[in-house]
């Protein structure tokens, strides 16, 4: 049975919206920076009306409904990012071999882990910024898919195989995914 089902999601004040022709592609600008992002609808519209965002569709099926939440819960996402970062926390466990984790631009080298000579590289995407003191690294960025990704990258980059994990428990391991503790 269809019924009619829509979200609305409140813009905040200092936040401004902008919708692309068709609905598509959505910009949100906030103190903290700018977030852009482009949905592939084809049956659920998205639109601006007074200082709500309104998603949805009359007569929807429950697919359009959980694209309706989903595309909700984006936005959602992407206006909590430009009003406050993001923040993604790991930290540097080493028991065999002192680590050292060095971040240059884009790319992370992690040295000395598990006493290998070659240091292990990974490339982190544009958007997050990354501060590493001592032991705690910590991933900051308006996009939480960005935040996230990056911290996962770092993570899997000290992945171990074929070794016991209770006995080699080196790595970095993520502690916070923004602001809830793990």
């Amino acid at each position: 049975m269809r019924k009619d089902y829509f979200k609305e999601i409140e813009i905040p004040e200092g936040v401004e919206v902008n919708l692309a022709e068709g609905g598509n592609q959505i910009t949100i600008k906030g103190p903290e920076g700018e977030n852009t992002k482009r949905f592939s609808l084809r049956k659920v519209n998205i639109d601006k009306k007074d200082n709500k965002i309104v998603i949805g569709k009359e007569k929807s099926t429950k697919r359009e409904k959980k694209i309706t939440n989903s595309v909700a819960a984006h936005i959602s996402n992407m206006i909590k990012g430009v009003r406050e970062k993001f923040e993604y926390t790991l930290k540097v466990c080493s028991s065999h071999f002192p680590m050292t984790v060095e971040a240059s631009g884009r790319e992370v080298t992690i040295k000395n882990f598990l006493g290998e000579k070659k240091p292990r590289k990974t490339k982190i995407q544009e958007g997050a910024e990354i501060n590493i003191n001592k032991e705690t690294i910590t991933i900051k960025s308006t996009n939480k898919e960005i935040a996230g990704q990056a911290a996962a990258t770092i993570e899997r980059a000290t992945q171990l195989r074929k070794k016991d994990r209770r006995v080699f428990q080196d790595g970095i391991y993520i502690t916070n995914k923004a602001g809830k503790e793990i």
